[in-house]
């Protein structure tokens, strides 16, 4: 299938390293959900995905019946989600994405973090041609024929899919996530997860003492409270 292929299935996402940190991202998950089609999972597609993200991370529901709770009062935070692009040591591509209730504290802090670690902000859309904006779905693999789903899937824009332990991976184009969401819906299947990623399309191959260089950069983003997501092209 490719290096595409290849790059997806092996990706490490950003893990939360702490209950605090993943406290942090459902309320924030939730409250932009909320905020945009209102507190019933029934009829607002992205918290039924918060919700079953929050699931998947274990989150107790009582936190989440909470967080949506919260998000409804007049007091809850007005996040705005920004994305910045950069580049690191090394000439490495970053698309980092953040969401923030005080932009002005977040581009500062991105614009720092880069300086810091030898790289620099990019303008907005640069890097447009290096990464590729993916929806990606994990369902659960029980009872499911792979091929079956796959032709099923293809006339809702599938890209690729590919079992990974009791689960199965499912990417599509970013525009493609509403389709895909409501096809698997529609099947009744178990959604362990639903996100987006940026897979990038030009990839950067570093020395092991060049890519130490570019995690100092990365550790330093993920401790940022602002930053939901880090992406790259080093390999």
């Amino acid at each position: 299938m490719g290096r595409a292929f290849e790059f997806r299935k092996g990706r490490k996402l950003k893990r939360w390293a702490s209950m605090a940190k993943i406290f942090t991202k459902v309320n924030r998950d939730v409250t932009i959900a909320v905020k945009e089609a209102g507190p019933d999972p029934e009829t607002n597609a992205k918290l039924r995905i918060a919700i079953q993200n929050a699931k998947a991370l274990n989150v107790p529901k009582d936190n989440v019946d909470r967080a949506i709770q919260k998000a409804m009062g007049k007091d809850a935070a007005d996040y705005k989600e920004i994305v910045y692009e950069g580049n690191g040591p090394h000439k490495v591509a970053f698309i980092v994405e953040t969401a923030t209730d005080n932009l002005n504290r977040t581009v500062a802090n991105v614009r720092s973090y880069f300086s810091k670690y030898g790289g620099a902000l990019a303008s907005s859309g640069s890097h447009d041609f290096i990464f590729s904006h993916d929806s990606v779905f994990k369902i659960k693999a029980e009872g499911i024929d792979i091929e079956e789903l796959e032709l099923d899937l293809i006339d809702h824009g599938l890209e690729e899919l590919f079992p990974e332990d009791d689960c199965i991976v499912i990417y599509a184009g970013f525009k493609s996530f509403g389709a895909i969401q409501k096809a698997l819906e529609d099947r009744g299947v178990e959604l362990v997860s639903a996100e987006f990623e940026r897979n990038p399309n030009v990839t950067k191959e570093l020395t092991e003492e060049q890519k130490a260089d570019v995690e100092k950069l990365i550790d330093k983003l993920e401790e940022d409270e602002d930053v939901v997501n880090i992406f790259h092209n080093m390999i």
